[in-house]
């Protein structure tokens, strides 16, 4: 693996920079060119790229990306284990020791605001899960539908299922169990420590476009995987084995895809669906960063204003 050869210096302090924002916005690709000129390596913060085999519908870096740079936190579970925040954050927290320790930059680099919470701010104390319980939950998930999973918890949980898409059946199962076993919202229980433990410094730089061009994006995006073949990707991993339940074909997507081979689903309605879902994922995003109040905003097509701060501290107006 090559490492990057910094040829600039930071006027920003600390050895951490994270990249974050909505789905589509060319987080990686600003990525790689920041490790690239300040000598940087990129640890993976994307909840689907931890995944063997997802690679054409996760976007993931390709060999050539990752020769230029090095990268960690991708490829590290089978599609069929379940990976959470709590793993997320011990495997990245290893890493950006490692990375600090070789006295390099470490970039983490995704859009899964949950996992950069945990790996920031540390996770506050709440119930272990209860694997006789998640049993039953996804049992009624399967039965009678996520939605119908999701209502309940819209009875006991509104902020929480605020937050969740009915087809995030993980995760909805999860803010089920954390209330059930104890006893309280999901809000509630962390109330007391809502930043968790031994929180992490860091810059945080946001990319961030207009509602219309992001969207916009996303639908090329989609197409473009398709034509790199996405529907081959999952027709694969369907005949390795792997499971239409598995915590990676929950994700948006290659649920869709998994339908749509099975006969469920045409892919032209699987594509629309993939689209419409990326799009409101997208919103959850914008949403959820905009109430980290660490994150530093830039519209992701005029990037040298974000070279412009990083090695000269020049001032630039947050974009709204």
């Amino acid at each position: 693996m090559v490492a990057a050869v910094p040829t600039r210096t930071l006027a920003v302090p600390g050895p951490t920079l994270a990249v974050v924002g909505p789905t589509a916005t060319g987080k990686s690709a600003l990525a790689l060119e920041l490790a690239e000129r300040y000598g940087g390596e990129i640890v993976n913060a994307d909840a689907l790229q931890v995944y063997r085999g997802l690679d054409v519908g996760t976007a993931k870096p390709t060999a050539g990306e990752r020769a230029r740079v090095p990268h960690h936190l991708l490829d590290v579970v089978e599609p069929t284990e379940r990976f959470s925040a709590g793993d997320f954050a011990r495997r990245a927290r290893a890493a950006l020791a490692e990375i600090h320790g070789r006295g390099r930059l470490a970039l983490v680099v995704g859009g899964s605001g949950f996992y950069l919470r945990a790996l920031f701010a540390g996770l506050s104390p709440l119930p272990r899960a209860d694997p006789r319980l998640r049993r039953e939950l996804r049992r009624r998930a399967r039965d009678e539908g996520p939605e119908t999973l999701h209502a309940k918890l819209a009875r006991v949980d509104p902020e929480a299922a605020s937050r969740l898409a009915p087809a995030d059946v993980q995760r909805v199962v999860r803010a089920l169990e954390i209330v059930r076993l104890g006893g309280r919202p999901w809000g509630e229980q962390t109330a007391d420590r809502p930043l968790g433990h031994d929180p992490l410094p860091g810059v945080w730089i946001g990319l961030t476009l207009p509602r219309t061009v992001l969207y916009d994006r996303i639908e090329a995006r989609v197409g473009h995987m398709l034509e790199r073949g996405w529907v081959a990707e999952v027709e694969g991993l369907l005949a390795r084995g792997v499971g239409r339940d598995a915590p990676a074909f929950q994700a948006i997507g290659y649920r869709q895809l998994v339908r749509q081979l099975r006969g469920e689903l045409a892919l032209e309605s699987a594509v629309a669906e993939i689209v419409q879902a990326t799009r409101r994922f997208a919103k959850r995003q914008i949403t959820w960063f905009r109430k980290e109040p660490q994150v530093r905003w830039f519209d992701a097509r005029e990037l040298a204003s974000v070279f412009d701060v990083l090695e000269r501290g020049a001032r630039v107006d947050l974009q709204s």
